[in-house]
């Protein structure tokens, strides 16, 4: 069996798995609390999965390269409050969300750069993000709550986070969008190969004449723009920002996300279909914790563990594959 047949069954094995823990996580709950099937609570978590499963995609595509960003939570918190302060001061609709999503890309530029260019580990360069842009955020909000009113002159844009079509919603109607594309452009795509082959060896790369720092670079662009998609769809569905604390950990749960969906942090692994599997698995989780009257501390705990458990098993796996 050649290594990529290999990659593909390991890959496929975890994703059956990750479904499998998840259709047994989702009957354990039902049967302890039958609230977990009402379509509320189902519609609820179908919308926020969307959300967390957009940018956990853009955060696995920068995992498959081997780096990392832990900066996507006070990213949330400067492009939520970035959004309500242009629409606040009547900024056209579409041209906020262009200049959103614009600020995501140029961050995921500037985190491309110092990777690349300057040579920066990608953890301290994600890291110090992390502490720039929440700060960032908080200055500008004079540390203020922002929030979005009754949306006059823009109704038509909470819709977009807060309603469903055909019964499922919006968010998760976008996921979807999302999923197909990168999933083609990982699976299907040369860039997508590019992109295995630079997180398995990146001189290995260099030496087969692929171009390792620009497909770095388009890895946190990706990250860039995906993270400016879901901030405005967070930022909707909660209707208010508060610079302090909105998108706190959110880099944890894409970070679990993507690597319970098969992406190792050593790079070289992912699966798009895994990590949607794995947001899904992880709001699932939090969905539990809720309705069994767990104490809410214990999630930070839970979703730790989950992250410690994705990586014994991956390393477990990757031994036995290798054996």
């Amino acid at each position: 069996m050649t290594n990529k047949a290999s990659l593909k069954t390991f890959l496929a094995r975890k994703e059956l798995g990750i479904f499998g823990l998840l259709v047994l996580l989702c009957l354990m709950t039902s049967a302890q609390n039958p609230n977990f099937l009402r379509p509320e609570n189902l519609q609820n978590m179908a919308r926020l999965t969307g959300i967390y499963g957009i940018f956990s995609l853009g955060l696995a595509f920068v995992v498959i390269t081997g780096g990392i960003d832990l900066s996507v939570g006070a990213v949330f918190a400067l492009l939520g409050v970035a959004i309500a302060m242009l629409l606040e001061r009547g900024t056209p609709p579409v041209m906020a969300v262009a200049i959103t999503i614009g600020l995501g890309a140029a961050i995921g530029v500037l985190h491309g750069i110092l990777v690349t260019k300057v040579k920066l580990q990608p953890f301290l360069v994600t890291l110090c993000g992390l502490l720039v842009y929440r700060g960032i955020a908080r200055t500008i909000a004079n540390d203020e709550t922002k929030g979005f009113g009754m949306a006059k002159g823009f109704e038509w844009l909470p819709p977009i986070s807060n309603s469903n079509t055909f019964g499922i919603p919006n968010t998760f109607w976008l996921l979807i969008l999302v999923a197909a594309v990168l999933w083609v452009v990982l699976h299907r795509s040369v860039f997508g190969r590019h992109l295995i082959a630079v997180g398995r060896s990146e001189d290995a790369a260099r030496y087969a004449g692929i171009n390792a720092n620009s497909v770095i670079m388009k890895a946190y662009i990706i990250c860039g723009v995906l993270t400016g998609v879901a901030s405005i769809l967070l930022a909707f569905f909660t209707n208010t920002v508060g610079p302090a604390t909105h998108g706190n950990s959110y880099e944890l749960y894409g970070i679990a996300a993507a690597v319970l969906g098969g992406c190792s942090l050593r790079g070289g692994e992912g699966s798009v279909v895994g990590v949607v599997l794995g947001a899904t698995l992880l709001r699932v989780l939090q969905n539990l914790v809720t309705l069994l009257h767990i104490p809410s501390s214990l999630e930070f705990a839970v979703t730790g563990a989950v992250i410690m458990a994705g990586v014994l098993t991956d390393e477990i796996l990757r031994r036995r594959r290798k054996a």
